[in-house]
């Protein structure tokens, strides 16, 4: 496989190199933004007509001149962080005498496989790049034009970088046969990366030759504590819900302490309506806000990526960390409290790879956490967990010095 070749050069480049290659990366966004936007209007006028098209997955498929220059800015951004390849951590001198430690590696050749998002072929591209491993980028049909163009600009990058074209390829969309043998490829691929809705996930953990990291949902949750700021509260609904709900930080479940109910819910109903979203609620929601859909079962534990919102009325603390055991994805949880303990006991009760105290869950991100990018957010523990950074395109290998001693 060209990919496999590819990676042997990129994992010995140095950072110097590697880095040009992500600069000119982030001008040719900028330089060809009119080609981009163009081939991108193509793919979202053609997924406009088809079924199952909802604004937020619309939104998700969209580029804009704004959200390109996001793009060049996170390479950027990558390209300004320290470069994994060759750091060495752990050393120290055991009785005998050896220095032993371990030194960063690339993980080899890694398999995207993504949905509508066009900007992830950017991220994962610089990302893999950097950290010294081949790519191969499976998007989705939807997105074919906007991936075309993408990865003709990354491969023309690597080429002014004297670096080989192949460690960046595109994989034409094709069914899930095509997706199971790419899957089958032991010894050509070391990791796969599937990126989209749970039955993209699900299908490619369940049909894997190789490792898989998992992402299956973003059931996100936000507490709002009993002494809460209500105006806080509040903005933490509307931007984790409306802003962009298709995305997998977006909130789905609004969790109320009885005391705020009354206060919260009612003034929470007229936001909604202004930013047109619909509320999903228990009984006690209902009973103070009669416009709410009365929830159904299924309702809570589930990822609408839509302007729908699940709320629901606790009567504390107890049992708003006993809904989220229940129902949630192991993605992003937040609270919003004026409790220093209730805050901690939150930060150490959920299991979720980030927990936030009165702050959007939609800063579980790559970007806002400092990774200046992300290749995914596992929901999986092995081996990461959360947004995926340079660190977690890495593996580790031991390094011995000695002085000719022997085991004996």
């Amino acid at each position: 496989m060209s990919a496999r070749a590819a990676a042997r050069p990129l994992a010995r480049a140095q950072r110097a190199q590697k880095d040009a290659a992500l600069r000119a990366m982030a001008a040719r966004l900028r330089a060809v933004r009119g080609a981009l936007l163009e081939a991108n209007q193509l793919d979202v006028a053609r997924f406009r007509s088809s079924e199952g098209a909802t604004p937020a997955l619309v939104d998700r498929l969209t580029l804009t001149e704004a959200r390109l220059e996001n793009m060049a800015r996170a390479v950027e951004d990558i390209a300004a962080q320290d470069d994994p390849i060759g750091a060495v951590t752990g050393m120290s001198r055991r009785p005998n005498g050896l220095l032993v430690g371990q030194v960063r590696i690339p993980l080899g050749v890694i398999a995207m496989i993504y949905e509508a998002r066009p900007n992830v072929t950017v991220d994962a591209a610089a990302l893999c790049l950097k950290s010294g491993n081949a790519v191969l980028l499976r998007g989705g049909s939807e997105a074919r034009n906007s991936n075309a163009a993408l990865v003709a600009l990354v491969r023309d990058a690597l080429a002014d970088a004297k670096l080989p074209p192949d460690a960046v390829q595109l994989v034409p969309p094709g069914d899930r046969d095509a997706i199971r043998a790419l899957l089958s490829m032991t010894g050509l691929i070391d990791l796969a990366i599937p990126r989209g809705g749970e039955g993209l996930v699900r299908f490619v953990a369940e049909h894997a030759k190789v490792p898989v990291i998992q992402h299956y949902q973003g059931v996100c949750h936000l507490y709002v504590d009993r002494g809460a700021d209500h105006a806080m509260a509040l903005g933490l609904v509307i931007d984790g819900k409306a802003v962009r709900p298709g995305v997998c930080n977006a909130l789905e479940c609004l969790l109320v302490h009885e005391a705020e109910a009354p206060v919260v819910l009612p003034a929470l109903a007229t936001r909604a309506r202004t930013h047109a979203v619909e509320l999903r609620g228990c009984p006690r929601t209902h009973a103070l806000v009669p416009s709410a859909v009365p929830a159904a079962p299924d309702d809570y534990g589930r990822e609408f990526l839509d302007k729908i919102l699940a709320v629901r009325v606790v009567t504390g603390i107890d049992e708003a960390l006993e809904h989220v055991e229940k129902y949630g994805s192991f993605h992003t949880e937040a609270i919003c409290t004026p409790s220093y303990e209730h805050a901690q006991r939150w930060l150490a009760s959920v299991d979720a790879s980030c927990v936030l105290v009165n702050a959007s869950t939609r800063f579980n991100d790559g970007g806002e956490l400092g990774l200046g990018a992300e290749i995914g957010i596992s929901t999986s523990k092995l081996h990461a967990f959360g947004p995926m950074g340079l660190d977690s395109l890495t593996s580790k290998k031991w390094i011995v010095y000695g002085e000719g001693q022997v085991r004996g």
